[in-house]
């Protein structure tokens, strides 16, 4: 009985413990730190440690260069013209993704027959493989067998036995790069959107019905408003993956016709993994980071001036 008191003393001074918020808060959010720490923390410190040294594939023992890295790349005109092939790959998808996904979740919040079918069809490019749809996409964009150069020939929009040849231009590749990009994240900005929809009270929207406002008006003053949290998540989200994305670009163009459809993500790969310059391959690739850094405070700033608003 004597020794039956302490330990239920100290089981009860331990369950006191862990109620407290300044130990149970840590304890919480140290599996979440840990894995940050490991998986994210170190192969950004790893980055920083090779950009700064002459490290390749072939030389497992680097010297420390400083910031040469850096002034060879900055220098580079591929690096300059790939720096602005991801802006413009970034907005230019963004945008397209952002209007579609909005058009197609005002579409799928009203009950129609085939809606599963529809979703499911609207769903299938996000869960396909990347790689394995973008070889389909090969085809469509083909130099000889393009499905699209059959249409304008059969539509007498292009002058028989005539190809785009969409892949080896540097226009029109940059156009079918963005073009898989959009048709891959639709469905993802659609699934926010749509839930965004959904959290809309109805009855705002049956009164602004009630005193007369059209489909417009309730769009442009009522919906769009209430969506814009939700609308800067799916931008935030989406400029990520986009930045960060080279799996279209690679499968497609491996960055051409002569680097014009190189993006800062495909362009650190081929130098620093396929040619072997991990040095030069991790200073590109840092570059991203302060570009994402600025990106993701402006749109959470914006979207929390929004919810007070």
């Amino acid at each position: 009985m004597a020794l039956a008191e302490p330990i239920s003393a100290v089981l009860s001074k331990g369950r006191h413990l862990f109620e407290r918020e300044r130990v149970l808060g840590p304890l919480l959010i140290a599996p979440a730190f840990l894995y940050i720490v490991l998986l994210v923390g170190f192969p950004f410190i790893f980055a920083i440690y090779l950009s700064m040294t002459d490290a390749t594939t072939g030389n497992p023992y680097a010297s420390f260069i400083g910031l040469q890295n850096f002034i060879e790349v900055v220098q580079s005109p591929v690096f300059r013209r790939a720096l602005k092939n991801t802006f413009v790959f970034t907005i230019s998808s963004q945008v397209l993704v952002i209007v579609l996904a909005k058009i197609l979740a005002l579409a799928l919040s009203k009950n129609f027959r085939g809606k599963g079918i529809v979703l499911f069809l609207i769903l299938l490019p996000w869960v396909a493989p990347i790689s394995l749809a973008t070889i389909g996409w090969l085809w469509i964009f083909h130099a000889r067998f393009s499905i699209i150069d059959w249409i304008l020939r059969a539509a007498g929009l292009l002058p028989p036995n005539a190809n785009m040849f969409w892949l080896g231009r540097p226009d029109l590749a940059m156009i079918a790069v963005i073009t898989v990009h959009v048709w891959r994240m639709l469905p993802f900005s659609t699934v926010i959107l749509l839930a965004g929809l959904t959290s809309i009270p109805r009855d705002i929207l049956d009164q602004a019905e009630v005193d007369g406002a059209g489909f417009w008006r309730r769009l442009f003053q009522i919906t769009i408003p209430l969506l814009l949290p939700v609308i800067s998540v799916a931008i935030l989200f989406g400029t990520i993956f986009t930045f960060t994305d080279m799996a279209v670009v690679y499968v497609l163009t491996r960055g051409g016709p002569f680097d014009t459809t190189q993006v800062l993500s495909s362009l650190a790969f081929f130098k620093g993994i396929v040619g072997g310059n991990l040095g030069v391959g991790a200073a590109i690739s840092l570059f991203l980071f302060p570009v994402l850094l600025f990106v993701a405070v402006l749109i959470l700033r914006l979207a929390r001036r929004v919810e007070v608003v």
